[in-house]
């Protein structure tokens, strides 16, 4: 399915990345990963009252994930039914888009496809146009990769077919990558952004949410089982209402070095003013038991928050903002977690990832659409930035990472569509914080996030447009990377 996830990765792009006012093309969402079109008709002897399709959100899933399906179109009723390669399936109808089936877990048993039609009891009723629904062994459009503290365990969370989180255990010598299991459902669309809180007891996932449905974003909290790494979903997730009720649609999600805040960057596929999205950071406290979140407020922040980062003292926060071309800075509270803002700093074109280093002394901004990365020091006392100058990476740098050694920075180049990726090598000034340039490496389609192991061994990068993760291990001396292998999602 790569040519699907490559399309869908580009639709994903433009929403989040390039979207500039107003509400997002429903002919772009009718090619993208929430849904798909069809320009099928009924045959010209049909009856103009029967139901037709036009789009199904999602319109793929991993092999054995049960799905909510919301079936769009024309001329449905109360007493609409969807069917299943031509069998019933429990259906409601949804005051927005018409139908919502729930498709078990085993009709998508293993892979293949399967027929959605739409079936009006009565009379002048009838069956609908079909569509294509695809069940993957895998998941889709992997987007955010992150590893557990004791090293032990990474996860995935992947964008496509309605949104998933990927499980792998890591071998401690080679750093190769193992399955777990078959994917967790997120039970959003656009899932953006993994991370594994300080204890390694907890994931969070920040989604943004099906544009199409008008639906809010989420963050949704696992637990993480010790001895296997297995996610399981818990109580305390997050729906984000907003400000009057204005969606949230996260695209980050970071948890504070005591592991009692969380906080998510509320950009999504919409800037500030226009049909959704806050431009804000939402702030959460964690429940040290369950790992549930309970929101403690929004601050605001600039156009298109893309990424939010809290530097490894946890005296604060950081955040790229896509749209207004800066980073708003931030100081925490350390009794309530609470985000007081300190103004903001320039950055490059479109900046979409930033990143401390271990020591708290410098921060790293990727700019999207200036090609380059921007480098700042870190005042120890106030926590501003201060410019100290760019450095150039490879074409729509998506991800920044620092090593825990604080020697060596890495940026993931997402290129393009169906087009291989790179990873920028570089080493840092200790003393300057200064990026130099050692060289790049090559991902396969559409790299977007780059995840460094605690040991400083291994690295590791989703490519979204290849459903994979390619695994490196690190030189410790230059910093250089060597390509383990590659696994999919």
């Amino acid at each position: 399915m790569k040519s699907e996830a490559v399309l869908m990765k580009s639709e994903a792009v433009l929403m989040r990345k390039v979207a500039v006012g107003g509400f997002v093309s429903l002919l772009l969402l009718a090619g993208c990963g929430g849904g798909t079109s069809n320009n099928q008709t009924i045959s010209s002897g049909s009856n103009p009252s029967f139901p037709t399709i036009s789009l199904l959100a999602p319109n793929c899933a991993p092999a054995g994930e049960p799905v909510q399906l919301q079936v769009v179109g024309t001329n449905f009723a109360a007493s609409s039914v969807v069917r299943w390669n031509g069998s019933a399936r429990p259906t409601t109808m949804d005051a927005i888009n018409g139908l919502i089936a729930q498709i078990s877990a085993s009709d998508v048993a293993s892979a293949g496809t399967a027929a959605v039609t739409v079936f009006n009891p009565g009379a002048g009723g009838g069956s609908s146009n079909a569509l294509t629904f695809t069940i993957n062994s895998g998941a889709v459009a992997p987007q955010s990769i992150a590893v557990d503290p004791a090293g032990k365990f990474a996860y995935v969370a992947s964008g496509g077919c309605g949104g998933d989180a990927s499980m792998y255990t890591i071998n401690p010598t080679t750093g190769a990558l193992a399955f777990i299991g078959p994917p967790v459902p997120t039970n959003d669309e656009f899932t953006d952004s993994m991370t594994v809180d300080p204890s390694g007891k907890f994931a969070y996932v920040a989604s943004s949410g099906d544009v199409w449905d008008i639906d809010f974003g989420s963050v949704v909290a696992y637990t993480i089982n010790p001895t296997t790494g297995a996610l399981t979903s818990t109580t305390g997730g997050i729906t984000g209402t907003g400000v009057n009720g204005t969606p949230e649609f996260f695209n980050s999600v970071a948890v504070d070095p005591s592991g009692k805040f969380a906080y998510a960057a509320d950009g999504g596929a919409f800037p500030a003013g226009s049909f959704g999205g806050d431009s804000s950071v939402s702030m959460y406290t964690i429940n040290s038991t369950t790992g549930a979140l309970t929101s403690t407020g929004m601050i605001a922040a600039g156009s298109g928050p893309d990424s939010v980062a809290v530097d490894p003292a946890g005296k604060f926060a950081y955040v790229a903002n896509f749209g207004s071309n800066d980073v708003s800075m931030y100081t925490i509270d350390a009794t309530t977690g609470a985000l007081a803002s300190i103004g903001t700093i320039a950055a490059g074109t479109s900046p979409d990832s930033v990143a401390v280093d271990p020591a708290s002394k410098f921060a790293y901004v990727t700019n999207f659409n200036s090609n380059n990365v921007s480098m700042y020091t870190i005042d120890a006392a106030t926590g501003a930035l201060t410019f100290i100058g760019s450095i150039a990476a490879g074409t729509n740098p998506y991800s920044v990472a620092v090593d825990p050694g604080g020697k060596f920075a890495y940026v993931a180049n997402w290129t393009g569509n169906d087009a291989d990726g790179s990873v920028s090598m570089y080493t840092i000034d200790d003393t300057t914080g200064v990026l130099t340039p050692t060289g790049t490496i090559a991902t396969e389609l559409s790299p977007t996030s780059i995840a460094i192991h605690p040991s400083g061994k291994f690295a590791y990068v989703t490519n979204s447009g290849s459903n994979s993760v390619s695994m490196y291990s690190i030189d410790s001396a230059t910093g250089k990377l060597t390509l383990i292998g590659t696994i999919g999602t």
